[in-house]
């Protein structure tokens, strides 16, 4: 490979819509639109110049519009000799791609690609909420091409326990993680707002943030009529937001082409290093809820590949879904608590918004423009899929890599040692003593906790051989009261097995 071909991003698009007329809605298919001509546009080129693009992939929508999104977008900005894919529903996504295709660029199997993806949920909602529903579908020739498989991502036993919504499953990371630190439960509700407080003064100063609001950590980590608890101990702030109208766009090529397309140098920005990892499948079968190696093994290769240490890094886009996502990462990365270089370059989810599994792309949108206006220093993105289970990261800079040839390492390479380890035995039907792992409860709209999920182990408290299991909490509103007050990991009681769940009552 020469320096011809060094993969490098040449443009970027960010779209967001709010308070359109009724009647001009616009789709995911308009948004990913609009976004692809921001990128040709940022890029310095003409509309017509995608048409020699010659790979198209497009990150699936929550709603998915059309039997075929790349092939419509493909017929819209008249790019009929691009392969088109679509990459199947995870956060992972957009740097997944980033990594896929920076090895073609590099190996010379595509000279250019557009990356893209949407969503338009608030207008779909305002649609439903007028009395009607979005018609957005098309007519297509052929059903989409998945870029990699897809793979069911809870099993039948952890679906019937709850453990299957992102909002009730990362509170068990959570909570798992702030007995962990041995916190209080009021320390780590104040610790949580303090750190998303930071993501939403970051959101505040974006003009792409669906909530350019600056929040304070009291604000932020108390509930109320406007900030209800959904799963504990998050409130409505810390969720990500995913009802929103957003696109993002990017688009890759390599040294050489860009040369040959004229675009400046201080448009490239390059990928330095990059890494793919995947935890433990499902979550019920996991080491523990306070940790993820993988995504320790995911910084150790991106940053080897880079030839750079953490310290080096001077711009962060952490995944931001929930609280436990930034802290894990951060834990695994190794960045202190009290570091001062801020964690996101968008908001967050929560604040900036996320757009479903295309998030990322807005975030490293966001982290080009920091980096062209910062030329030399270094910006890391990292991605997240599922329940802390799918976990990329790309590491980019306006500088060339101190490498002569782009190689990306193979992801099995290092995987290995990820797939050697098992968790607990896991028990279906269990029954007997036991106590809790980790636990999160589920508040409905009205601020009434509504029910109790339970990760426990049988036998001895802290019994770190002992088999798994998984409950549901048996009480009424008072003991799930109770349980939101105090610290309930380590505490004792019986599992029964039932038909259809498993019951987990208190000593």
């Amino acid at each position: 490979m020469s320096g011809d071909a060094f993969p490098i991003i040449i443009g970027v698009g960010q779209i967001t819509v709010r308070d359109e007329p009724l009647d001009t809605l616009s789709t995911p298919l308009d948004l990913m639109e609009r976004a692809a001509l921001a990128a040709a546009e940022d890029a310095g080129l003409r509309r017509d110049a995608l048409s020699s693009a010659d790979g198209l992939a497009v990150v699936k929508s929550f709603r998915e519009p059309m039997r075929n999104t790349p092939e419509a977008l493909a017929n819209r900005l008249e790019m009929a000799d691009a392969q088109r894919w679509i990459a199947p529903d995870g956060g992972n996504a957009p740097q997944g791609l980033v990594n896929l295709f920076s090895e073609a660029i590099a190996a010379g199997r595509h000279r250019m690609v557009l990356l893209t993806g949407a969503e338009a949920i608030d207008n779909a909602r305002r649609l439903i909420k007028s009395g009607t529903k979005p018609n957005w579908d098309l007519p297509s020739s052929s059903d989409p091409a998945l870029i990699w498989p897809d793979r069911a991502m809870v099993s039948d036993h952890e679906r019937a326990h709850g453990v299957w919504q992102a909002a009730h499953v990362y509170p068990l990371f959570e909570n798992a993680l702030r007995a962990r630190l041995d916190r209080s439960v009021e320390a780590h509700q104040a610790a949580m707002g303090s750190l998303f407080a930071g993501f939403s003064a970051v959101a505040a100063t974006s003009r792409h943030a669906w909530f350019p609001i600056s929040r304070t950590a009291e604000e932020i980590a108390s509930p109320g009529p406007k900030n209800r608890y959904v799963g504990w101990p998050y409130t409505k702030f810390m969720n990500a937001m995913n009802q929103v109208n957003q696109s993002a766009a990017l688009l890759l090529t390599s040294t050489g082409h860009a040369r040959s397309l004229g675009i400046p140098q201080d448009r490239w920005i390059y990928l330095h290093g990059c890494a793919d990892t995947t935890e433990i499948w499902h979550v019920s079968e996991r080491m523990d809820y306070h940790s993820c190696p993988a995504i320790g093994v995911m910084g150790e290769r991106a940053l080897a590949m880079a030839r750079r240490g953490i310290d080096e890094v001077n711009h962060f886009d952490l995944y931001s879904c929930f609280p436990s996502a930034v802290e894990i990462a951060r834990r695994e990365l190794g960045i202190a608590e009290t570091d001062p270089r801020p964690l996101t370059v968008t908001g967050g989810l929560p604040f900036h918004g996320g757009a479903g599994n295309n998030y990322s792309m807005n975030a490293i949108a966001a982290m080009v423009e920091v980096l062209r206006q910062a030329p030399g220093e270094f910006g890391m993105v990292t991605a997240n899929g599922g329940y802390l289970s799918k976990h990329l990261a790309g590491i980019y800079s306006s500088a060339p890599p101190p490498f002569t040839s782009w190689r990306r390492e193979n992801p099995v390479d290092y995987q290995d040692r990820l797939d050697a380890r098992a968790g607990p035995r896991l028990i279906e039907q269990p029954s007997g003593p036991g106590w809790i792992e980790t636990y999160t409860i589920c508040v409905g709209r009205d601020g009434i906790p509504e029910r109790g999920i339970v990760v426990g182990r049988l036998g001895r408290p802290h019994d770190s051989v002992a088999p798994r299991f998984l409950a549901t909490v048996a009480g009424g509103r008072q003991d799930l009261e109770t349980m939101m007050r105090q610290e309930c990991v380590g505490l004792t009681g019986t599992v029964a097995n039932g038909t259809d769940r498993n019951t987990f009552r208190l000593t």
